[in-house]
């Protein structure tokens, strides 16, 4: 289908084009032009951008589907055209079988992109190697433990230095298993105050320092996801700095919440790895102005039953499909960040992460699109969202940014 999107402001921060009353031309699934109609072009359908954004498709580098259909309904809901999915489902991501059953699900679907994070380990155990090659073929994009830690540096080291010998890339979580075990929100004022087990800062920055010993010795390509700590961000920072192939991301909640967040026992607020405080939020969002990380949702629904538990006992996680392009633009106001700027951090800087030729809207490029209107508002409600995890700490509030149309390959999928 030939598709003209016109009178919209194009905005391709990869390739350093901002355009306003911009036409953005699709056929056969491939964007053919920008501004000039291509010789011989006939539009099937016209989308009408006045007044919206035309960007690319929001890549997304977490996002859990408990539901399948309704994720990735809501992930087109909210400009997100490729979702990275960690391996902690049910059952884990450790035969080549199950990865291939979900990339062909997402197919069916016809929504979002699917890419599966295989898991490192048989059963997310941390023990015995998955069939990494396998889960490769099958359309694994890298290896993960989720947000459960290798106990066994040994055998860490090992999976390090296999991945290494094929090109893999690892991704992890950082946050010792000792000290963060018995942990429920950061260590600090307001846990104590709350009279909550602490999660210490040292939990994630040891377990930084110790993936990035292993890096130096392997050269394994590894991503560091959830980075939620200044301390921890620093030590990221020095080994890129040093050449070191790492890569990192921050949760868009990090970014805008800290532990005061938590109030009196707002489950809504109970994150893995936790709010932390001011001073972590603010030098979170200094390193991802500086380009040092990605943004990404960690997308996590959880049942409205697993969040009227008392603290200690409800489920980590919020929804975020939906908010990552309206929360970006609120943390890019707040930081002072112009907008191509701020989609370069959920388009193109996501798609390096992953190695992809995405996150850009070039000619010749494929046609992952997201069209919005940047000053539309709308409140956040149960009501509101597509996906079947309603918890959120900006539950009742308004949002502003809305996606108006979502393209996925050329088609039309919002």
């Amino acid at each position: 289908m030939n598709i003209e999107i016109k009178n919209g402001r194009v905005i391709d921060p990869k390739n350093g084009v901002d355009r306003s009353n911009t036409s953005l031309f699709v056929a056969e699934g491939t964007i053919i032009g920008l501004g000039q109609t291509p010789a011989g072009f006939v539009a099937d359908r016209t989308i009408d951008a006045t007044g919206c954004v035309v960007c690319p498709g929001l890549i997304d580098l977490g996002a859990r589907l408990n539901s399948i259909e309704a994720e990735l309904a809501a992930a087109v809901a909210g400009g997100v055209t490729s979702v990275v999915v960690p391996p902690d489902a049910d059952p884990p991501l450790d035969e080549p079988e199950l990865a291939d059953r979900l990339v062909h699900r997402g197919d069916e679907i016809g929504k979002a992109r699917v890419l599966p994070l295989g898991a490192l380990t048989l059963g997310l155990n941390g023990e015995r190697l998955a069939e990494l090659a396998g889960l490769k073929k099958a359309g694994c994009i890298a290896f993960s433990q989720a947000n459960r830690a290798v106990v066994d540096t040994e055998a860490l080291l090992r999976a390090m230095e296999y991945a290494t010998t094929f090109g893999f890339a690892v991704w992890l979580q950082p946050q010792d298993y000792w000290l963060s075990r018995n942990g429920i929100a950061h260590e600090g004022e307001v846990a104590s105050r709350l009279g909550l087990a602490g999660i210490p800062l040292a939990a994630e920055t040891i377990a930084i320092g110790t993936i990035i010993q292993l890096v130096r010795i392997t050269g394994c390509r590894v991503h560091l996801t959830r980075i939620s700590s200044a301390a921890g961000m620093q030590l990221v920072h020095r080994a890129q700095h040093d050449n070191l192939p790492i890569t990192c991301d921050v949760g868009v909640h990090h970014l805008l919440l800290t532990e005061n967040d938590i109030g009196y026992f707002n489950t809504h607020a109970r994150f893995s790895p936790p709010l932390r405080t001011q001073n972590d939020r603010q030098a979170l969002s200094d390193a991802v102005v500086a380009g040092w990380a990605a943004i990404c949702s960690d997308h996590t629904p959880v049942g409205a039953d697993d969040k009227l538990l008392p603290f200690g006992e409800a489920k980590p996680g919020a929804t975020g499909l939906e908010v990552l392009l309206p929360l970006t633009l609120r943390w890019a106001e707040a930081a002072k960040l112009d907008l191509p700027a701020a989609l370069a951090r959920i388009t193109a800087a996501p798609a390096g992460v992953l190695g992809l030729n995405a996150g850009h809207l070039a000619v010749g490029a494929t046609a992952d699109v997201c069209v919005f209107d940047p000053d539309a508002t709308w409140q956040l409600t149960p009501e509101s969202l597509k996906s079947r995890g309603k918890n959120s700490p900006w539950q009742g509030y308004m949002m502003t940014g809305k996606v108006t149309s979502t393209l996925v390959g050329g088609r039309v999928v919002y």
